[in-house]
Parts: structure tokens; sequence; C-alpha cells
């Protein structure tokens, strides 16, 4: 059965961010970052939704991948930008670099930034106290949309992996953008980054369009699901459909997923960006 190789040091994952970081990022995002709608007065940008939500995945990442003698590296990650130009989206220490071990990126934060968090305080009730959270990831608006370019060089990093890992889980590729790509059709470079296999299935693409629209949002739809535009719909064509683990997960969060249910989200807000980014690192259990 296909997706269903161990996630181990021995045989870590690979996962992939295209992060859209052109101009039209710097525009709202048309959910409120609870999942309501979004308060004309407050909307936060789309650029600062994605970085954030990135952030906290790779918090949360470390953390689920954290044992006695520190982070083990179940996962190599790359972080790609598109917009002025395409390049790694990691910042200090590890500007420039693409695939990198997870504990490196948990050993290597560009900075820290002071965040209120509410804890038990053991007798019922919560308590404020701030913590130092690792940033990695800084919000960019500027520039294109070369998404067919953000997918080439996803695809290049998709075959170097499957050449040195033949039997390994295949590599993840998660997009996140508001949807127009300004350097031709994405369909077909997306087409040839899923030709990539190993011997335990072909590269998963999964989308997540944040949009400025303020429909309600769509999540892992049917190949038949009616979809708002055509970016969406364009955006939805791409994506691998969920293998089954990952539905048996999205089910157990409460998605109402089909078998035929695609990796794509429409419309998310910062809630659903995160709860997208996890399963999509939830590929199998780790060993």
């Amino acid at each position: 059965m296909p997706y269903t190789a161990e996630i181990s040091r021995a045989n870590p994952g690979c996962l992939i961010f295209l992060i859209d970081q052109s101009s039209s990022m710097d525009d709202p995002i048309g959910r409120a970052p609870g999942g309501g709608r979004a308060d004309a007065d407050t909307p936060p940008r789309k650029a600062d939704v994605v970085a954030d939500s990135l952030n906290r995945l790779l918090f949360e990442l470390s953390v689920r991948c954290a044992k006695e003698e520190g982070v083990r590296d179940y996962f190599h990650i790359a972080v790609v930008g598109y917009g002025s130009g395409v390049r790694p989206a990691l910042s200090g220490p590890l500007a420039g670099r693409d695939l990198v071990p997870l504990s490196e990126i948990v050993a290597h934060p560009a900075r820290f930034e002071a965040r209120v968090k509410k804890t038990s305080d053991g007798a019922g009730g919560l308590v404020a106290r701030t913590i130092e959270f690792p940033v990695w990831v800084e919000p960019v608006a500027a520039g294109g949309t070369p998404m067919c370019q953000a997918l080439g060089t996803a695809a290049a990093l998709v075959r170097g992996w499957v050449d040195t890992h033949p039997d390994g889980f295949p590599p993840i590729v998660l997009n996140l953008t508001d949807g127009e790509s300004t350097d031709g059709n994405p369909a077909e470079p997306a087409t040839r980054l899923r030709y990539h296999v190993t011997g335990d299935g072909e590269a998963l693409l999964f989308n997540l369009h944040i949009s400025s629209n303020r429909a309600d949002p769509i999540e892992f739809p049917g190949p038949n699901d009616p979809l708002p535009d055509q970016y969406a719909r364009l955006l939805s064509a791409m994506s691998s459909e969920l293998p089954p683990g990952m539905r048996a997960y999205a089910t157990e969060q409460g998605h109402d997923v089909t078998d035929s249910a695609r990796g794509f989200v429409f419309n998310a807000d910062l809630s659903a960006v995160v709860q997208f980014l996890d399963l999509g690192t939830r590929a199998t259990d780790l060993r």
C-alpha cells in the first residue's frame, strides 16, 4: 500500500514549503485570525498570516520530534519564497539554505520575540505568561507571483531527495499563495513535480489559497465540488489526493472528507492555515 513508509531518523521525511511573497500578499485576508469574519479595521495581512503560521508549525513540529537527547531529525525542511525572486526564505543563520535537518532549524532561529501565552494555573484557571517565541521566517510582500518558477525549484529539490531516498515516504510540497501566477500556467510544472516517485508513491503537492474574498472557507474538496473562481479551481486541480493516513487524521479533526478529497484549502484564516500545515506533516507515525 502506498504512503505507508516509516518516517524515522534513518528514513526521514522531506517537507518543502513554497510561500507566495508577491506584493498582493500585503493585502488583508478575508477572514479573522480566529475563524470569524475579519474586522474591516484590523484584518491582518496575508504575508503576516503565512509567516506566523509557518513559524508556529516549525515550533510545534520541533516539540513533536523532541526526545530526551534532543530534537530528532525526522524531517528535512526547505522554505522557498517567491515574489521579487525565487529563493530560500529561512532568515538569520540559515539564510540561503534549502533542505535543512529539523534539529539545525531548531538550533538556529533568526530571532526571538516576546509573546503572551495562557497556561494552567493548577487550580482550574488560566494565567498569562510571556514566552520567547522563535522566528525563522519573516513576512515579505514584493514583486510578482512566479509560481511556475517556484514549482520548478521545488521539483529540483524533490528530484534530489527521491534519488537519495528511493524507498522513503515521498516528499510533500505545501504551496501557500493568494492565487494568480504571473509567469504562466502552473498546472504543467505541478504535474512534472508529482511525477517524481519513491517506492512508496509519487510526490505530494498540496495548495492553500489565502484570499481577500470573504466567502466561507472550503477545505479538502472533491474533484467535482464547486469552487468560487478560476484560481481556486486551478489550484485544486493541481493538488494531490489526500493519502488514506491524512484523510483519517483530517476526519479525526472534524473534517468531512471523501476518498477523493484533494489537499486544497480555499480562503483560509490563521487557524485553517495552521491545521492545513499540521495535516501536511502528519505523513505517518514517527518512529
